[in-house]
């Protein structure tokens, strides 16, 4: 468990000075937490003796120990295929490699059960199934894939829906045409990119747009930007990460959104199948 997930799931039992100290950890997370003792308590203007004792009811050993918990995070942050074969869990003996891995991703989706609350799942799908609202989506070098896929779905049950370019002169076009009510949502696992952090920057203060971040247990950078982050797990214990929970979410969306007004979803299907035959009624894959 992170030290991020740990905050968050004893928050309600904190005291109003720990409360502080927690609003200031998750405000600049994980950075503000590397900070001397002094200068965070100085920020969240409670002791050091306030900080120490914060630290401890997390379970860790005294306030260095808690920055190495921080560094850790940071550093499996940045972990490529390279470093993680490393640390891999490899197949048991004798076991069949394609059994063993199907058990890796069940545990997988069990863990991300575990993390997604459903009342966030609703809350995102009543935002992006909401006609009055522009949806712009966009991932990283791996993620955005599963960006594509969730606009190729919406696009198909709703207006409005903009999928980034990938060149990023694309997209200052897209920030002046966003609202406040508007969406984006971002995709970025670990070895995050720094662009979608600076673009998620710039749309919170320029346009103050809602941005959902779908991310690793790690949490990209741009979470600190986001109104709502789905820290869903990726590790399998071997040299590649696996993207199971977030196409999982991803679908588990598009069902939301579309049955959100079925009515609705079901005639402009029929439309798009008709305008699609009578384009080419004989659609091919593309190239």
């Amino acid at each position: 468990m992170t030290v991020r997930e740990l905050l968050n799931q004893q928050i309600a039992q904190l005291t109003t000075s720990e409360r502080k100290i927690a609003g200031v950890l998750l405000a600049d997370y994980p950075y503000a937490g590397l900070l001397p003792i002094q200068e965070l308590a100085a920020s969240a203007r409670v002791s050091p003796a306030s900080a120490t004792r914060f630290v401890t009811k997390l379970g860790c050993a005294g306030y260095q120990d808690f920055q190495r918990r921080l560094i850790d995070e940071l550093q499996k942050r940045e972990l490529s295929p390279r470093e993680l074969k490393l640390t891999e869990v490899p197949t048991p003996e004798g076991a069949p490699f394609l059994h063993d891995y199907a058990h890796r991703m069940s545990r997988t989706l069990a863990a991300m059960v575990e993390v997604v609350p459903e009342g966030q799942i609703d809350m995102v799908a009543e935002l992006l199934a909401d006609p009055a609202r522009q949806i712009f989506l966009r991932g990283g070098r791996v993620t955005d894939t599963l960006a594509q896929l969730l606009s190729v779905h919406l696009r198909q049950i709703r207006d409005k829906v903009h999928h980034l370019p990938d060149d990023p002169e694309g997209w200052t076009e897209a920030i002046l045409r966003m609202r406040r009510q508007d969406v984006l949502v971002l995709f970025d696992v670990r070895r995050y990119d720094p662009r979608l952090t600076l673009l998620a920057q710039q749309v919170a203060r320029e346009r103050q747009a809602i941005i959902v971040l779908v991310s690793d247990t790690w949490l990209s950078p741009i979470a600190a930007h986001a109104s709502h982050a789905f820290p869903l797990p990726i590790d399998l214990g071997t040299a590649w990460d696996t993207h199971v929970s977030l196409v999982t979410l991803v679908e588990a969306l598009i069902v939301r959104v579309a049955e959100a007004d079925w009515a609705t979803t079901r005639k402009r299907l029929e439309a798009w199948d008709r305008l699609r035959m009578a384009i080419d009624p004989m659609p091919r894959p593309p190239q």
